[in-house]
């Protein structure tokens, strides 16, 4: 009897062993490996190329929008109501600042940021919240400017009147500036002006603008998206009964085509709205629209500037996009609690941002931006496979982000 007590005994050890063994085998073979991407070194680049960049740019009644192709140096436009870029430039120096500590970059970030305040009344169309956070939001938050406050809220207020309760959105445009469209406008861009409106709602605005931006995140997770996770760009609805009239496109390639940057919108959009109402049919939506842009993407992980166009004719990319959802699933990685889905997201943002940091996006040693090769409107005929300031922008906050991810 003994004998046998035994023998049960070391099978149960040995089975115990061997289970063990198995566990650590599929462990190791499931195990995601960390890409290898030199996150210094392309910080170091960024700080480089602004040190070349900003004392060129002196003229405050302007500010840098693109290079274009073969060009080295950034074309300027003047400040104006209507120019949705203006406030990148002070966003990215915000960012340096925040990443070096440098007083420097502070102080030239003030500079180009308190040249917009007048913009805060802005209401003739949506983007006054990418206008205005990117430079007053960055500046409260990254630069303890607390006296932006009420620019920002001001600001958002502004945003807030163009919202049209009968259909539930922001109105984006207007229709005399986009005459094909006869009333109300909502595109998938909008979707980043939100963070504003949250914002407001925290520091003093009150719940209505918390609102208005969850009611537009959900009007437009309903109409905006196909079944397969991609995005129109272009909604117009009817501005009494809220009924959507068409699903068209201003920058994609056709009505019914899938343009890249506007799915990175989606995708940067809702996960910046889970994180602010913890809602977790947003974190389910971020994630559906996100498998749907990273099943389409080429081997570089910078998508063609539409995922419908014909690649043996064209190839033309959008660095501005594959930076948007960079830094949006730098984010969407650390709001997951299943450990393979933040690894998955984690990792195929530290794709992106290795491609553009490497010599085929890069502007180091060409131009003075820190990305080339962005779309801005092809179908349109202007800014193409050229460096957009708002690239450069997202691709700064980015390695902000990574590099405040791997601090903690």
């Amino acid at each position: 009897m003994r004998l046998i007590i035994i023998v049960l005994l070391i099978c149960l050890v040995g089975c115990k062993d061997q289970k063990n063994e198995n566990t650590e085998e599929i462990a190791q073979a499931t195990a995601v490996k960390e890409v290898d991407f030199d996150l210094d070194e392309a910080i170091e680049d960024c700080e480089d190329q602004l040190e070349i960049s900003v004392p060129k740019l002196t003229d405050l009644t302007k500010h840098p929008r693109l290079i274009e192709t073969g060009e080295n140096e950034w074309k300027e436009l003047e400040n104006h109501r209507l120019r949705w870029t203006s406030g990148f430039y002070p966003g990215i120096l915000w960012y340096m600042y925040d990443i070096t500590k440098e007083d420097k970059w502070k102080q030239e970030a003030i500079k180009r940021t308190e040249v917009f305040e007048d913009f805060k009344t802005i209401t003739e169309h949506h983007d006054i919240g990418f206008m205005m956070f990117p430079a007053y939001g960055l500046g409260y938050e990254l630069g303890g400017m607390t006296e932006y406050k009420d620019i920002l809220l001001t600001s958002a207020e502004s945003l807030a009147s163009r919202f049209n309760p009968k259909v539930g959105t922001i109105r984006s445009w207007s229709n005399k500036m986009h005459p094909r469209w006869k009333q109300h406008i909502t595109i998938i861009d909008n979707m980043l002006n939100l963070e504003l409106l949250f914002w407001a709602s925290d520091y003093g605005g009150g719940p209505v603008y918390k609102d208005i931006a969850v009611t537009h995140a959900e009007t437009t997770m309903k109409n905006h998206f196909r079944d397969d996770g991609t995005s129109w760009h272009v909604i117009e609805y009817d501005s009494i009964t809220g009924d959507v009239l068409n699903r068209h496109t201003k920058q994609g390639l056709n009505d019914d085509s899938r343009w890249s940057r506007g799915q990175a919108w989606g995708i940067y959009g809702y996960t910046m709205v889970y994180r602010e109402t913890g809602d977790k049919k947003f974190l389910d939506f971020a994630k559906k629209i996100t498998d749907a842009y990273l099943k389409l993407l080429p081997e570089d992980y910078i998508p063609h500037w539409d995922f419908d166009i014909d690649t043996t004719q064209d190839d033309d990319r959008d660095a501005s996009a594959a930076a948007i959802v960079a830094s949006g699933l730098l984010e969407l990685s650390t709001l997951i609690e299943n450990e393979r889905d933040r690894e998955r997201y984690y990792n195929a943002a530290l794709n992106m941002l290795k491609s553009l940091s490497s010599p085929a996006y890069s502007g180091v040693g060409k131009a003075d931006s820190f990305l080339l090769h962005s779309t801005g409107a092809k179908s349109l005929g202007h800014e193409i496979d050229v460096a957009l300031i708002y690239a450069d922008y997202f691709y700064i906050e980015a390695l902000d982000r990574l590099k405040k991810m791997k601090g903690q």
